[in-house]
């Protein structure tokens, strides 16, 4: 199977670079599966697209400000994005460094209010493992310091809105490098309105890593290896969708990140489980699906994993006509654009 067979024609003043203004107020794409029909309504219309029973899975993970500048010894100028701390006692990350000149292990970094960056030791081709230390609790100086980690197809820095609206309103577990961007659609009120209609709602976390933004850099599908992301299923959770099977509801992934996060852990153990991890899945078509029934999802790039996810739900040419469809009719894509429910 060939990456260029998930390619489609974009032209980029639909790419959404902000925010629609209300959350809810985006427009939202109906394809169905079986039968390939494409209608269309509004995001805010959701409940009467969905049946009492049903039951919506949403990631709860939220980005940290993961971009960090600072400058070397020698006055020039550092980006460090963060991409995961690792475990022990010590503020140690494996982050992404970008500079004029090369780094060196032992170098320092110098931040704003007195923190400051050793880099240890190269970790892997493109990541390092740096040390941090200041006179506050990192976490406390990294929230109020650090900047919002916006897609690097946005082609814009972070505003002060985007640290509200580049998160979900159930975000509540720090550790995500980018938004679960199917969720940045959802209001309290809408799911309010969802239980109302007898719809439940429950929660998984999945920390959105760099294999989000990483290109497919192979001809092959198949030959393409995904970053593994930290994830957590509450006993809460999977006995949710246990139920909502028994019964014969729809489980309804809320975003790729919480259907991988379904799909990983039903691959593992044959079913959804509690438990806690690092998931790999990588899902092109020809997968076949154990735990969800339909997907809520917004746009994505041309020949990117999760457009792949998507193919493998609906079918690579009914996603591609969908695609079309949305080109044709305006539809705005990635993160910040408008979303589609596949049932």
């Amino acid at each position: 199977m060939l990456v260029e067979d998930f390619t489609f024609d974009l032209p980029d003043g639909l790419i959404a670079r902000h925010p629609a203004e209300k959350r809810d107020g985006s427009r939202l794409m109906l394809l169905d599966r079986t039968s390939g029909v494409i209608t269309e309504d509004l995001f805010s219309n959701l409940p009467t697209c969905l049946r009492p029973g049903d039951l919506l899975v949403m990631n709860d993970t939220r980005v940290i400000p993961a971009r960090l500048f600072g400058c070397k010894s020698t006055g020039g100028k550092v980006e460090i994005f963060l991409v995961r701390r690792l475990a022990g006692g010590k503020e140690q990350w494996e982050c992404l460094l970008r500079s004029s000149k090369k780094f060196r292990e032992g170098q320092s970094v110098l931040l704003e209010s007195g923190m400051t960056a050793v880099v240890l030791f190269r970790m892997e081709a493109d990541s390092w493992l740096i040390e941090f230390s200041g006179n506050e609790p990192f976490a406390v100086w990294l929230e109020r310091e650090g900047h919002i980690p916006l897609p690097p197809y946005l082609q814009r820095g972070d505003s002060p809105g985007d640290r509200e609206r580049y998160q979900t309103v159930v975000a509540r577990e720090p550790g995500a490098v980018a938004a679960p961007t199917a969720g940045l659609h959802f209001t309290h009120e809408l799911l309010a309105r969802l239980a109302v209609n007898g719809i439940e709602t429950t929660f998984v976390t999945l920390h959105t890593g760099l294999g989000t933004f990483q290109p497919v850099r192979v001809e092959r599908v198949e030959e393409h290896r995904i970053h593994t992301e930290r994830y957590v299923i509450s006993p809460d959770a999977a006995e949710a969708v246990i139920r909502t099977k028994a019964a014969g509801g729809r489980v309804i992934a809320v975003g790729t990140t919480s259907a991988r996060t379904l799909e990983y852990s039903a691959q593992q153990t044959g079913h959804v489980g509690a438990g806690s991890g690092e998931a790999d899945i990588f899902i092109y078509p020809g997968y076949h699906f154990n735990v969800i029934d339909a997907l809520i999802t917004n746009f994505h790039l041309p020949e990117s994993t999760l457009l792949m996810l998507v193919s493998a739900l609906a079918g690579r040419e009914r996603v591609l006509n969908a695609y079309r469809e949305a080109v044709s009719r305006g539809f705005r894509f990635y993160s910040y654009g408008d979303a589609m429910f596949i049932s």
